[in-house]
């Protein structure tokens, strides 16, 4: 009966028709293939599906001018179709950091027609609530088009569409009698938006001006015309139960209840208001948003809601929170009797404290079974399904996580994720019904979401080392055995993390510093400096690569970052021994060398590039005033996250720029602050130096320095440079 639920999770197919989805996969390849497009013909054929999950068959007709001929029952099974062949059979390659699309002359053709394994999962889903803001926040279309052409290339076929929400929410709260000032004090500035759509900010570095209204209605019109285009389905965002306080003054009999502070906020720019799930006004605001949603963008009847996200609900007790799931889900069937609720179970392995069987499966079953599913958000680290007996019978996705805050630094999970979602639909009356990427941010190793993708087709694990020696192969257009060996190095250590574990760059480089910092990797340190020499030697052979330049500054900051952990021990145990002679070369190397040096490898490729951050801020600007609001809101997030550090450096960047003005700075003031306790025989004070550098930290935030968007120096040099001066 649970599989009979799971399998009846609505929609199936997205709405459009064969042609549609037809025209827009060939316009997806002739932006990729330019002209040699032309050599590969692209059909969708709903009917292949017979019912079941998306496929793709390829195969090359006799005698035909073209070389393959890929069908797909979907634009995006067709565009994944077309990716399988240019990936397994053109050596090419796709990614955030760039293309290898060197095709074979002429293109080879298929001696047997090739499908996918049998029966993938249904959904692949792709996005997290934070990603809007970590990395979307100042996209526009362009940038769009080419997440979207990489999400269907990817075989995505589920995702969210959230832009341009605010607007929708501005109109229903006016209709409801709220004046601009309540409305303004309530919307947080765009780089902080996620938060204050899950209830958790309010406020916090707005208002948004109008102008920010219509570019993001643009937007999103666009985004769910192409991503519908392709055959994807969208997620549309719904009420919650968080109210704006202004609803209070219009409604003075209304339930509302003032949650708590969240994170390391207060009520300043906390604290927002949840309805009582039985108050009349929650059905009325939630229909009336989504009618509103509806009229405007349509829908594929998927829509995603987090009441209770890191935030601890009123009570424990099961009636209540089946309530409020029952509420919100009414409220969306209000509007839409076919509804579905996509809902994030992050707050089920956040707060297990809270959250123990009973209220999950009070909250789960506040919604009829199948008309809801449910995201296991980081189950590659602390699976949910496992411990609620598949989620009590509601479907779920297997979700990858993999980053917070969109933070640098190598990472990976492999064998957890080449293994876990298999196990997922393995176990006991499993309800799994896909896999997801739900990284908070993105544009970060790139490799692990190639693995995840293709894992999302597959059948049965994938044989790790052969894989990642094709991919190096696909990733820089020709094979090179030291590169290849680089990579085999760096699936072993840096990418095969096991246990618990938890992606967030803690490392000395990116924290604000004191003398506990934590050191510890979970790889041999000993295989990413071995990985650096070997991409290095390649660097004859491969540096006209874009993909292997940027490769080349990821390995080496990487390297970079464990060299600032070496120093920063070293200066640790002068200080600590007295030692001013070794605490002075220490601090020296690494204040005025090793990081200047790192700024400037950095800043010799756009994507690692502070200036490409903020520039993109300033470009959604209509005026002036807007450039500076938006240039603050992208600086603050990336560093202090907050008014007073409240999050300080969760969203911790490697860029060009930031490494010198702000992490060098840092490191500054702690080595002199070193020098001086020992110069003086005063003790070194946490407190007061903390006092001290938050000056600087804010200072960065607020001195409207202008950061190049352009790189300047060569990558192979500025590397070659560091090797021959760090190697150790």
């Amino acid at each position: 009966l649970l599989l009979m639920a799971a399998a009846a999770a609505v929609p199936v197919r997205a709405v459009v028709g064969d042609a549609r989805q037809e025209a827009a996969v060939r316009a997806l390849a002739r932006r990729l293939l330019g002209p040699r497009a032309a050599a590969v013909s692209l059909s969708v054929e709903a009917a292949l599906a017979a019912g079941g999950p998306d496929t793709y068959r390829l195969r090359s007709p006799p005698g035909a001018a073209v070389a393959v001929a890929v069908t797909g029952s979907s634009g995006v099974a067709a565009a994944a179709g077309l990716y399988r062949y240019l990936r397994d059979f053109c050596g090419c390659h796709v990614s955030w950091s760039g293309a290898q699309l060197r095709l074979p002359e002429p293109l080879p053709r298929l001696r047997d027609e090739i499908r996918p394994p049998a029966a993938p999962p249904r959904y692949r889903y792709y996005q997290n609530a934070c990603t809007q803001s970590y990395s979307y926040a100042w996209w526009d279309w362009a940038r769009w088009e080419r997440e979207i052409d990489w999400m269907a290339l990817s075989g995505i076929n589920l995702a969210p569409a959230f832009a341009g929400q605010e607007a929708a929410w501005q109109r229903v709260y006016r209709s409801l009698g709220l004046n601009q000032s309540e409305i303004d004090s309530y919307f947080t500035g765009p780089a902080f938006l996620a938060w204050n759509r899950m209830g958790n900010l309010r406020g916090w570095a707005g208002p948004l001006p109008p102008a920010w209204h219509l570019k993001q209605l643009y937007l999103q019109y666009r985004i769910v015309e192409r991503m519908r285009s392709l055959g994807m389905i969208t997620v549309l965002p719904a009420f919650a139960g968080h109210v704006p306080r202004g609803v209070l003054r219009v409604f003075p009999r209304v339930n509302a209840t003032r949650l708590g502070g969240w994170s390391h906020f207060d009520c300043t720019y906390s604290c927002t208001y949840l309805l009582d799930p039985e108050d009349p006004m929650f059905q009325v605001i939630g229909t009336l948003f989504l009618k509103e949603l509806i009229k405007e963008f349509g829908t594929d009847h998927v829509y995603s809601a987090d009441t209770f996200n890191e935030m601890t609900p009123l009570s424990s007790d099961p009636a209540y929170l089946s309530r409020v799931s029952n509420a919100v889900f009414r409220s969306m069937t209000g509007a839409d009797p076919e509804a579905l609720w996509l809902m994030q179970g992050w707050l089920f392995q956040h707060q297990p404290d809270f959250w123990q069987p009973a209220q999950v499966r009070a909250l789960l079953h506040g919604v009829p079974l199948g008309r809801m599913i449910v995201l296991d958000l980081f189950a590659e680290s602390k699976p949910v399904y496992q411990w609620t007996e598949s989620f009590y019978g509601q479907p779920f996705i297997w979700c990858m996580l993999h980053n917070f805050g969109g933070n640098h630094g190598l990472f990976g999970t492999v064998e957890a994720i080449n293994h876990g979602p298999f196990a997922a639909r393995r176990f006991p009356n499993s309800t799994m019904v896909g896999t997801g990427l739900v990284p908070e941010g993105i544009e970060q190793n790139d490799m692990v979401y190639e693995l995840m993708n293709e894992l999302g087709w597959s059948q049965e694990p994938l044989d790790l080392p052969g894989w990642v020696t094709r991919y190096a192969e696909r990733r820089y257009g020709t094979p090179n055995a030291a590169a290849a060996g680089a990579w085999r190095l760096l699936l072993r250590s840096v990418y095969n993390c096991t246990g618990v574990c938890v992606n967030h760059n803690r490392s000395p480089l990116v924290r604000r510093p004191s003398l506990r910092m934590d050191t510890e990797l979970w790889y041999n340190a000993s295989d990413v400096y071995e990985a650096w020499r070997l991409l290095l030697s390649a660097g004859a052979e491969l540096g006209a690569s874009p993909t292997f330049r940027y490769d080349l500054v990821d390995v080496t900051r990487q390297a970079a970052q464990q060299l600032v952990s070496e120093y920063y021990l070293s200066i640790r145990r002068a200080f600590q021994s007295h030692a001013l002679p070794e605490l002075l070369t220490a601090g020296g190397v690494l204040v005025y060398d090793l990081l200047p040096e790192l700024d400037s490898l950095l800043s010799s490729h756009s994507l690692f590039l502070l200036g490409r951050w903020l520039e993109s801020a300033r470009a959604v600007a209509t005026s002036d005033r807007e450039a500076e609001q938006y240039e603050l809101n992208a600086r603050n997030q990336v560093t202090l996250w907050g008014p007073s550090g409240n999050i300080l450096d969760y969203a911790n960047k490697q860029l060009g720029g930031l490494v010198l003005d702000y992490y060098g700075v840092r490191w500054s003031l702690f080595v002199s602050a070193l020098v001086e306790s020992l110069n003086s025989g005063s003790p070194f004070h946490q407190d007061q130096f903390n006092q001290a550098v938050f000056q600087v930290e804010r200072g960065f935030v607020y001195n409207k320095k202008r950061y190049p968007a352009v790189p300047a120096g060569d990558t192979l040099e500025i590397s070659r440079k560091l090797f021959l001066k760090y190697y150790p």
